[in-house]
């Protein structure tokens, strides 16, 4: 095992125990809450380090795959608090009946198997068509973000069957459990912290394999890698997809902590800050990914209470010191600081 392979692994370990733990023991139902909205955020870290910092696939609007998540579960659960009955939005759109669509989310287990497979599909369909024409780099960047920009626009233009702006609200229940008291956020920190793992652990497997030190040549040579003979552009959409599926995965329990979900979850601004939580974690560290969702997540809270007017310009200077600082992230400082020794004392 090598000396980067162990240390990966003590990370994740470490990690383990304080989510586990440590912050149970330790924190509130309010405060513990707080975490697990941060943690549903390091599901969509953990998809950015896969594809952008190992897949060399940097996209813009993970937020997308975020909230199509986060509004499947939201319609099960706005469903379950408004049966009989049409979900409120909806009554006051003048909406008379349920649109077909919605239909497949009165089932819990149809909710669970769309918030898996829909984003897969269509992360990998979207992304196949462009990375089959060559287009990669900035210029895939820009069509992820006016991807994000375009669905804010449709979701808040489509009141009666999105919620509009406001998003969907107002429930308390999952199959008939209250979510919103103390036992129950409690249990579903828990299990929150029991699928992070089991995608910690897929994803260091993924990295680690053959699979994974493909992908890293494409995201250094990939004509090289093409010329071989391997098809780049469907290993680069299946790593796309597996980004896409995890952070469906966060939205959906994103959803489940915070009781609502809404288009400011898709749009530009929460896209760019999710790659954000991956830079200052360490674009090429899973367990990094989660020690900056935790850390970004903190501070935005903390500030946003402490300097209610300016914490913008604080978080913003934050996010300059770490890349002008620390540019391969947290994850790094180690290395770097080794490298930088090693120049001190070399004759």
């Amino acid at each position: 095992m090598s000396t980067h392979h162990r240390s990966d692994l003590v990370r994740y370990a470490a990690i383990l125990a304080l989510l586990a733990v440590a912050l149970p023991l330790l924190l509130d139902p309010f405060r513990l809450n707080l975490i697990g909205k941060y943690l549903a955020l390091a599901f969509v870290a953990i998809g950015i380090v896969l594809t952008w910092g190992y897949g060399g696939i940097l996209s813009l609007g993970q937020g997308v795959f975020f909230g199509l998540g986060g509004y499947m579960m939201a319609m099960f659960l706005k469903l379950e608090a408004s049966a009989p009955e049409l979900p409120d939005f909806m009554v006051w759109s003048s909406v008379e009946s349920l649109p077909l669509w919605w239909l497949p989310f009165k089932s819990f287990g149809i909710t669970v198997l769309a918030i898996l497979v829909i984003p897969a599909a269509l992360a990998y369909l979207f992304s196949y068509a462009i990375f089959r024409r060559r287009v990669s780099g900035v210029y895939f960047a820009i069509v992820t973000l006016s991807l994000a920009l375009t669905l804010t626009v449709v979701v808040v233009g489509q009141q009666g069957d999105t919620g509009g702006a406001n998003g969907i609200t107002d429930f308390r229940t999952i199959m008939g459990m209250d979510i919103l008291s103390d036992s129950s956020l409690r249990w579903l920190y828990f299990i929150q912290v029991a699928f992070l793992a089991v995608a910690m652990a897929l994803a260091l497997l993924v990295v680690r394999s053959r699979f994974g030190k493909i992908l890293i040549a494409i995201r250094d040579r990939e004509d090289r890698v093409r010329f071989s003979g391997y098809d780049t552009a469907h290993m680069k959409a299946f790593v796309f997809a597996c980004g896409a599926v995890l952070a469906s995965v966060g939205g959906a329990f994103f959803t489940l902590q915070t009781g609502l979900i809404s288009p400011s979850v898709i749009g530009v601004v929460a896209s760019v800050e999710m790659v954000i939580y991956a830079a200052v974690g360490g674009r090429l560290s899973i367990p990094g990914a989660v020690v900056g969702a935790l850390l970004i997540g903190f501070l935005k809270s903390y500030l946003s209470e402490t300097f209610p007017e300016i914490w913008l310009y604080f978080l913003g200077a934050i996010f300059i010191l770490v890349v002008w600082v620390m540019p391969n992230g947290l994850a790094g400082l180690k290395a770097q600081w080794q490298a930088r020794k090693a120049v001190e004392s070399a004759p």
